[in-house]
């Protein structure tokens, strides 16, 4: 009988071990060593995904999101628990992730595609459609590391909408590039999620992306799950804490004209 779901999340601990870093003046004239202090990011987190599932994951910065969802990618194991995705085709869409800066685009674009487990033929006979979804032109055989963050947003973006995978999961790659990157991009992710087999996780500080694109929504705060059910529960119980946590917080003027324009495009794509 085929597993009822996609990714099963069991009772996950992850942990960092950071420095205590002493000041310059003692490190000049003592011989003592920096202590190493031990972060628990992630706190004993569970969750189920169904096949189909578009879920977003939120919370404040620091609450453990982007680990998880790291964790979930395979990038690195968890310290307890287990992350269970069967054999199922994954890709993580987050910026800074996955390139090799000294390689040219193209040859991140096939070592990208193998480590998705994807076979060279199948990597060349997407290649040109990637190329061109970039924008990116004669620069796809320069160096990654020669690359503005905007040029090296849209490779990535553009790898992973192409290479379609099982499951996709997203960490605040929705706004990347210019405005006309950016409804390309959305257009096409809504394109990709709306597939009834792919099974996505979203991590945005975006309210309205998430409401507009999921259908659940799991809070972490401080490493826990603080709740887990429909989108518009969690978001309402959710702007309630933020607000009486930052009562005083203003938007930016970037800030709003963002939303501004991300509220129109989920509007137009709808």
């Amino acid at each position: 009988m085929e597993n009822e779901y996609t990714i099963q999340v069991k009772d996950v601990h992850i942990r960092y071990k950071t420095v205590q870093a002493e000041s310059i003046k003692k490190s000049l004239f003592s011989l003592r060593k920096s202590r190493m202090e031990e972060f628990e990011a992630v706190k004993g987190v569970s969750f189920n995904l169904k096949k189909g599932e578009i879920v977003g994951l939120i919370g404040r910065n620091g609450s453990g999101k982007s680990t998880m969802l790291r964790s979930i990618a395979g990038i690195f194991s968890p310290d307890e628990g287990t992350i269970d995705i069967g054999d199922h085709t994954i890709s993580l869409l987050s910026i800074g992730v996955g390139f090799q800066k000294e390689l040219t685009g193209k040859e991140n674009i096939y070592l990208s595609g193998l480590l998705l487990g994807f076979s060279e033929a199948q990597i060349k006979e997407k290649y040109k459609d990637i190329v061109k979804f970039s924008g990116l032109g004669k620069f796809i055989n320069s160096p990654v590391s020669t690359y503005s963050s905007g040029m090296y947003s849209k490779l990535a973006f553009s790898i992973t909408a192409i290479l379609e995978t099982e499951i996709m999961l997203i960490d605040e790659v929705l706004s990347v590039g210019d405005i006309a990157f950016k409804k390309k991009s959305f257009a096409k992710m809504r394109e990709l999620i709306s597939d009834n087999d792919r099974t996505v996780m979203i991590v945005s500080h975006s309210i309205e992306t998430v409401r507009k694109l999921c259908s659940r929504v799991i809070w972490l705060h401080d490493g826990l799950i603080r709740m887990d059910g429909p989108t518009e529960e969690v978001l309402e119980q959710y702007q309630i804490f933020m607000d009486e946590l930052e009562p005083n917080k203003k938007k930016t003027k970037k800030e709003k004209q963002e939303e501004k324009m991300l509220a129109t495009m989920l509007d137009d794509d709808m």
